[in-house]
């Protein structure tokens, strides 16, 4: 009755009828009424713009440019706009004319309203037009919406008045009597054809985006996104992609390709917003002491201060980060939420559009309905999947964005906090764990961000799908939710399994990674004593654990993934059985069977999407109180230190008490202490008495708990340990200060650098590695020091910047940089220092003991105290650590201050004398020649490339300045050959046999629902409840079939893949560990790390899955080609072009995304590693005030990473609507053939029709997973790389089996004319080396650095093959030897003592071959007999890694234990040049005099007097021998190399 009232007063407000069903609906030729059509059809688009007008304000408003200039679309829209406006003006006062008063026309409320609401609308468009251009907004969806409805809207019209026209064209032509007045109609009809082209032309021109603004707030230069000027059409179809991915298509994306970052995304916009909210919450949780009103986040020059929860009164709680991201992010986050709201509306139209359709064929069979009702019904399926396609793609871009936003802002907030942290929080938590903060918390807000919106999604649907499957099956529906319902936990049982297994698999994992980290560390060590196997066998071990476990996850996963797939089954048919048995007369028809089903489809998504939500909310629940915890810590307290410019002296402490943050702990007590202007301050004491801590607290670092500290000027400071960031040596230099040429040259040379810059590869712009990983200790330190000195500070803290450098550098450096005549004599400094050679120079020495300052006073003044100065000196002294020349500068120092003092001291300086071996052969001193761990790493043809011709060095500098070759990151496709060795790996029968049952899994789920079509189509079934259960039975058999054919694949499936694991570990394993010495060299321990843990661990778990989801789509989308073939063959015609198109978009998005997911991942890894440093070297940071440097740094780092991950999430929207669109037009095709072909079998065209609904999904993923197994395969494709490199000789001959078993019995070793080189294309180092030593003689062998003594023995052991020449022992040649049986027949103690983890057993004997006794001899005769009787555990003792927990004495001994044990004839003894103290190193000569007396030994001399009884000396020199005779003859003839050397060492 309701309707009719309505609808009788809209008929009076037309003066015509309004609605008339047998003219629109039941007739073969549909039409509206005219008044339906001036009404209706003109006023829903005006108010969907007055709706929406809303929107295009807010983009007003948040728009950050201005100023579009005047060009051809905004005046062209103009002018129409205005035509519009005198049309419908028109209209209106035509109405007023021809219509009412006077003529016989009535004048109706439609005549008046329509033309006046149509005007205001276009007024308002009018208006936005110039606003538009002001505000430079260069497209609206709005508007477009707006003329887009209009114009269809219009089309009813133009064929009632093409008609009309018609018409009355017969009427004027049948001339008739009385003549019409057609005047007003033939207005009308002329006006509404103008305003029809008009909307036309505004809808083409609104296809199109305005000029780009004049003024914006940030330079849109030529590589800006083409987003921002993108037009409405382009935005939501992401047509302006398309550029991107030809381009990635075409050739490998680059970096430069890449297109800026919109600038709201970026750092500079997000903060802003962030830091105010995060302010304000701050303050809203800490009640201030005192009142006042705070600012807002400042904007000076873009910095952002975060405001410190500790700093201000009474906490009330801890600040929490998600309040401010909900006021920051909350807008467009709700803007999504309402798309997903809509598409989650449309998904259920569609099964009701489905039943209309099933309907509509099931009518046609009894009574033909019209053809125009099958097509709307289909065109109405289409329009529904395709508005769902564009609003999900613009949800998930807008999810995406709040997720980055998000991400942005928490690293930023993280890092800025991470540089004022107090030092106690900071060592409350590793640097791994707090980078972890932004690795790993910040990631996950951006994983969940997408899913979010399904907690109150996933309900509503769940109850939609509910209601509607209610209205068609009643209460049965309850037994099919049921088991949804018990899949649940079910799952959360097995998730909950397999999760534990997880953490098995990742300890086991973990466990196998350290020691393949321990056995490429200790590489050299293995290769030498032939050790490889008893190694491969223990990371095999442990493999094994770890593929149990494996295989364990696999069979779990595998029954998730049955249970997922058969669920759907399961539960129709609970459904279907419970709804016939109930009731005789419920019977199932087409309609109720396949509206269900795809009901039944919708609901899977929500029910799985649940449980994993839920457990993804708890974990980021976890990161919010870890990241919160780190934001609320305590900071540093700026006034810890006052900056007082009245004070007399630049710094001073006054009764200063200090404590590391502990508060009950006083580290400092009493500090009184001034450093006057320009003057040198030297803090001295015995280790741990609180020197480095005096200059902590000048810089602020320690808890001022009383005292004032006091420093005006700026800051310049040396830490102890050496920061050195991942850049150029240049850089670190600098130190973000401009380069000046002159300046920087003084500053390299005061603090001697200029060798070491001109022997690194690339001089001064060599990169350093991670924690300065290829310079040595005094390099870094060096480093450091010229750092602080180029800084120009004026108050300088240097703290023990000359530990690490040897003893003529150190004085170089004194006397260049920090003494009274060096670089820094006009600046006030602070020194901390061991030697005490340089004291006598300083103003002013304070000396420390127990936390305290015991004396202070000049040199001599001290020395006449003898308190606790005098002490120092004393126990320094006896230390022995000073060369000659220093004691000798002691000696005359004192006599010059207090002869008395000199007679206690000759006694120390006496013992320090005899002590001093000095290390003179290496005058050069290995520190300034490229020390430490890269002369042990192979480098030592470094010192010949520097005397290489300038010209050469140039061009290899910028080649060498890179340590390491640069990890080649794969562009292009995967190669055919990878997947074939991939499917080898897994085994062919296996890999058949998968896809078999995965066919046959397919041919049984198609054959259950044929069936059912069958069963509904059946009427005779109403009367017979046999034939009833027949159906049922067979339906259920169906499903068993799927179940068996589905578990079989995915177990075949999973057992392949464990095979394939293990087969590709164990052929990567022992290929690596058949690589020559010079590949460990060449390529990062890192990299090599890397293939072992990251690629295996995509091999083992990361592909299968993939693979699993792969071949059940690929099957899925083949089976929904058939059945809608079968149901309408035409179909077939349609599937070659669409294929093509699915096939293009495919491959254009895979080249693309791939390549973007490799830039991707590069940038990432650079915040962290930079957040890395920055926290280890905050202090420093702090210390020369450059925390904003540094925030930029990061701010930049987070943009270029944003800039690679945007458009890669671009591309997987574009992907999505390109796809989801080619899945919409098998829906459109296959549901317009299903009506069109006057098919009369309703079930067949459900079943179609409902397979087709599910196609989109099933592509989508598809070619999601397909592209993730060609990204992840490149991790086989590595390891295949690694398994096809370069390999040593082999390990063991048949020959060997022929030579003596005791072989060599008398150890002679004849060298002939011998050369070797270190790698391919390097010059030789040994060039022609010839000499015989006959059994058991001892030969030392010297030499200066780099002169190529380690090459002879590595040669030896045939670590590096010969150039030319050979090497004979006891006649022999070894080149005609296995490896293993030439290396275990040789001993040697290398220089650097090597423990693996594991008992102490295991590492004096790991093939476990000797028994106790032996094992125990052994240990006595290298003095370790009592250290291990004293350990609880004896031989099975655990050494950690490294042998950390042993001293570096104790791991010497342990190596000489190790050659004790194997006892050959041929010993060779690289003698170590520090690490042993003087006690261990006679024993170790000892022993060796003793136990080896009847083997040949060669030992490799640094210090002259152990080798002065050998029977012979090799000098060597440049690879060539010079001298070779008996040391006695040598040192007799003062001409000799060898005499020259024992005189350096005082030892003539």
């Amino acid at each position: 009755m309701g309707d009719a009232t309505a609808f009788s007063s809209m008929d009076e407000f037309c003066g015509s009828t309004f609605w008339d069903a047998n003219e629109t609906w039941w007739t073969t030729d549909p039409d509206f009424t005219p008044c339906f059509e001036q009404t209706v059809l003109v006023w829903a688009p005006c108010a969907f713009f007055w709706l929406f007008m809303l929107f295009d304000f807010w983009y007003l408003k948040a728009s950050l440019d201005k100023n579009i200039p005047w060009n051809r679309l905004n005046i062209s829209k103009l002018l129409i706009n205005v035509g519009l406006l005198v049309v419908t003006a028109l209209d209106l006062i035509m109405s007023f004319v021809k219509k009412g008063g006077d003529s016989e026309l009535p004048l109706y409320g439609v005549d008046i309203w329509t033309p006046i609401i149509k005007l205001l609308t276009f007024l308002m468009v009018l208006m936005f037009i110039p606003l538009n251009r002001k505000y430079g907004v260069q497209t609206s969806g709005c508007q477009f919406m707006f003329w887009f409805l209009l114009t269809i809207f219009s089309i009813p019209r133009c064929r009632t008045e093409a008609r009309l026209h018609q018409e009355r064209g017969q009427i004027i032509g049948s001339q008739q009597a009385e003549p019409h007045d057609f005047t007003w109609e033939t207005y009308q009809f002329a006006s509404f054809f103008i305003f029809f082209a008009f909307t036309c032309l505004m809808l083409i021109l609104n296809c199109f985006a305005d000029q780009l603004p004049r003024q914006t707030k940030y330079y849109r230069g030529p590589k800006e996104i083409p987003e921002l000027s993108a037009s409405f059409l382009s935005r939501i179809t992401y047509s302006w992609f398309d550029r991107m991915a030809l381009k990635g298509y075409r050739n490998p994306l680059e970096e430069k390709d890449l297109w800026d970052l919109r600038p709201q995304d970026s750092c500079k916009e997000v903060m802003p917003t962030f830091a105010h909210y995060w302010n304000k919450n701050v303050r809203k949780n800490y009640k201030r002491a005192s009142g006042g009103q705070e600012p807002k986040a400042q904007f000076s020059n873009g910095k952002v201060s975060f405001e410190n929860p500790q700093s201000n009164g009474r906490k009330k709680g801890m600040a929490s980060i998600m309040p401010p991201i909900y006021r920051s992010f909350g807008g467009i986050f709700l803007f999504g939420s309402f798309f997903k709201l809509i598409t989650d509306i449309l998904t259920f139209a569609q099964p009701q559009v489905l039943s209309l359709i099933i309907g509509y064929v099931e009518d046609f069979a009894k009574v033909p309905q019209p053809e125009w009702k099958g097509i709307m019904y289909s065109i109405l399926l289409f329009v529904l999947a395709s508005a769902q396609t564009f609003i999900l793609a613009q949800y998930f871009h807008r999810m995406f964005i709040v997720g980055l936003r998000i991400r942005t802002a928490l690293i930023n907030c993280i890092y800025r906090k991470a540089l004022r942290i107090s030092n106690a929080a900071r060592k409350a938590s590793t640097v791994g764990e707090i980078v972890n903060l932004m690795a790993v918390d910040a990631q996950r807000f951006m994983d969940l961000t997408t899913y979010l919106n399904m907690l109150w999604s996933a309900p509503l649907q769940i109850a939609l799908a509910l209601y509607f499957l209610w209205q068609q099956l009643g209460p049965s529906v309850l037994a099919g939710l049921a088991v949804m319902i018990i899949m649940i936990p079910l799952n959360g049982f097995i998730a909950s399994r397999i999760k534990t297994y997880q953490i098995r698999q990742m300890k086991y994992k973990d466990e196998r990674v350290k020691l393949m980290n321990e056995v490429l560390s200790g590489i050299k060590v293995l290769k030498l004593y032939a050790w490889e196997p008893s190694f491969e066998k223990q990371v095999l071990d442990i493999r094994d654990k770890e593929i149990a476990t494996l295989r364990a996850t696999a069979y779990l996963n595998a029954s998730t993934s049955f249970l997922w797939s058969c669920a759907p089954f399961l539960v129709s048919l609970v459904t279907f059985a419970t709804y016939v048995l109930i009731d005789e007369n419920n019977v199932l028809d087409a309609k109720k069977t396949f509206v269900s089903l795809s009901l039944f489809n919708i609901l899977r998504f929500p029910l799985t999407m649940l449980p994993m939500l839920i457990t993804n909310l708890v974990q980021t629940q976890v990161s919010v109180q870890r990241i919160n915890k780190f934001l609320n810590s305590e900071e540093l307290d700026p006034n810890n230190v006052q900056h007082d410019a009245s004070k007399p002296h630049p710094m001073s402490i006054e009764n200063g008490h200090f404590s590391w943050g502990d508060e009950d702990e006083m580290t400092l007590k009493n500090i009184n202490m001034q450093v006057p202007k320009n003057n040198l301050v030297a803090i001295v004491g015995t280790v741990g008495s609180g020197k480095s801590s005096v200059i902590q607290a000048l810089l602020g670092e320690m808890e001022k708990i009383s005292g004032t500290v006091n420093t005006v000027g700026k800051m310049a400071y040396v830490p102890q340990q050496a920061w050195i960031q991942n850049a150029t040596v240049r850089d670190n230099i600098l130190f973000g200060k401009p380069y000046d040429r002159k300046r920087y040259n003084k500053v390299i040379d005061a603090c001697a650098l200029r060798t070491d810059i001109e022997i690194l590869s690339a001089g001064d712009l060599t990169e350093v590695g991670e924690k300065g990983i290829n310079l040595s200790g005094g390099q870094k330190q060096r480093i450091s020091l010229a750092r602080a000195v180029y800084h120009n500070a004026d108050l300088y803290l240097l703290d023990d910047p000359l530990s690490a450098v040897d003893s003529h550098v150190g004085k170089h450096i004194f006397e260049e940089v920090i003494g009274p005549k060096g670089m820094l004599a006009k600046k006030t400094r602070v020194l901390v220092t061991h030697g005490i050679t340089f004291l006598p120079q300083t103003d002013k020495i304070y000396v420390m003991k127990m936390g305290e300052i015991s004396e202070n006073g000049t040199y001599a003044e001290l020395l006449k105290n003898r308190g606790a100065f005098a002490d120092f000196l004393m126990q320094h002294l006896q230390e022995g650590e000073e060369e000659e020349e220093e004691l000798n500068q002691i000696k005359r120092q004192l006599s010059q201050t207090d002869p008395a003092l000199v007679a206690p001291f000759e006694k120390a300086i006496l013992l320090a004398r005899t002590e001093s071996l000095s290390d003179s052969i290496s005058v050069t001193s290995a520190d300034s020649l490229m020390g430490g761990s890269l002369r042990r790493r192979g480098k030592r043809q470094d010192s010949y490339d520097s005397n290489a011709s300038a010209a050469s060095l140039k061009k290899k500098q910028e080649v060498e300045g890179k340590l390491i070759e640069t990890e080649k990151s794969q562009t292009g496709g995967v190669d055919f050959a990878v997947y074939k060795h991939y499917i080898k790996s897994v085994g062919i029968f296996l890999s058949v046999a998968t896809l078999v049952l995965n066919f046959v899994f397919q041919a049984f789920q198609i054959g259950s629902n044929l069936w059912l079509t069958q069963w509904s189509n059946d009427k005779a079934v109403e009367h017979d409840t046999g034939l009833r259960n027949m159906y049922l039975g067979v339906y259920g058999a169906f499903g068993f079939g799927q179940v068996l054919a589905y578990m079989g694949s995915s177990l075949v499936l999973a057992i392949g893949c464990i095979r394939c694991a293990v087969a590709i570990h164990a052929q990567l394993l022992s290929s690596v560990l058949h690589w020559p010495m010079e590949l460990f060299e060449t390529t990062p321990q890192g990299r090599i790390l890397n293939r072992f843990s990251k690629d295996i661990h995509v091999v083992d778990a990361t592909l299968p899955m993939l693979l699993r989801v792969v071949l059940f789509c690929a099957i899925a989308v083949l089976a929904t080609i058939v059945v809608i073939s079968i149901s309408t063959p035409i179909f077939l015609a349609v599937i070659v072009p669409i294929g093509f198109i699915y096939y293009f978009a495919q491959r254009f998005y895979v080249a693309t995304s791939r390549q973007l997911m490799r830039l991707e991942s590069v940038s990432r890894s650079p915040i962290y590693s930079h957040f890395g440093e920055t926290v280890t070297g905050v202090s420093t940071i702090r210390a020369y005030t450059v925390q904003d440097r540094f925030i930029e740094e990061s701010d930049n780092k987070v943009d270029k990473n944003q800039v690679c991950k945007y458009p890669s999430l671009i591309a997987n929207r574009w992907l999505a609507v390109r796809l989801e669109m080619v899945g919409n037009l098998i829906i459109l095709f296959a549901s317009l053939f299903a009506v069109l072909g006057g098919q009369t079998n309703p079930g067949l065209v459900g079943l179609s029709v409902s397979y087709a609904l599910q196609v989109t999904q099933t592509l989508n993923w598809l070619v999601r997973m397909s592209s993730d197994i060609e990204t992840n395969i490149v991790s086989v494709e590595r390891i295949k790389e690694y398994g096809e490199t370069k390999q040593e000789a082999a390990w063991e001959l048949e020959e060997d089996k022929k030579k003596p078993k005791n072989w060599p019995e008398d150890g002679r070793v004849e060298f002939k004319d011998f050369q070797v080189r270190y790698r391919e294309g390097l010059e030789l180092v040994l060039r022609g080396v010839s000499f015989n030593i006959s059994g058991g003689q001892k030969v030392g062998i010297v030499g200066r650095t780099g002169a190529g003594k380690s090459s002879l023995t590595l040669a030896l052991f045939r670590i590096i093959e010969s150039a030319g020449g050979k090497i004979l022992i006891d006649g022999i040649d070894i080149a005609t030897m296995g490896l293993h049986m030439l290396r275990s027949r040789l001993t040697i103690i290398p220089q650097d003592p090597v423990l693996f983890s594991g008992s102490l057993r295991s590492n004096l004997d790991p093939f476990e071959v000797k028994t106790d006794d032996e094992i125990w001899k052994a240990l006595e005769l290298s003095h370790l007999k009592a250290f291990a009787k004293s350990l609880t555990a004896g031989l099975n003792h655990e050494i950690s890694e490294g042998g950390e927990n042993l001293s570096v004495g104790q791991r010497q001994l342990v190596c000489l234990a190790r050659a004790l044990l194997r006892k050959t004839k041929v010993l060779v003894l690289d003698e170590a040049t520090a690490a042993v103290d003087l006690e261990t190193d006679d024993l170790i000569q000892k022993t060796i005099r003793s136990e080896f007396r009847e083997c040949t030994v060669l030992t490799i001399a640094h210090r002259l007097n152990t080798i002065l009884d050998s029977d012979k000396v090799i000098v060597l020199d440049k690879g060539q021998i010079t001298e070779f005779d008996a040391p006695s003859a040598l040192l007799a003839d003062p001409k000799s190399a060898f005499f020259s050397m024992a005189k350096d060492a005082n030892l003539v």
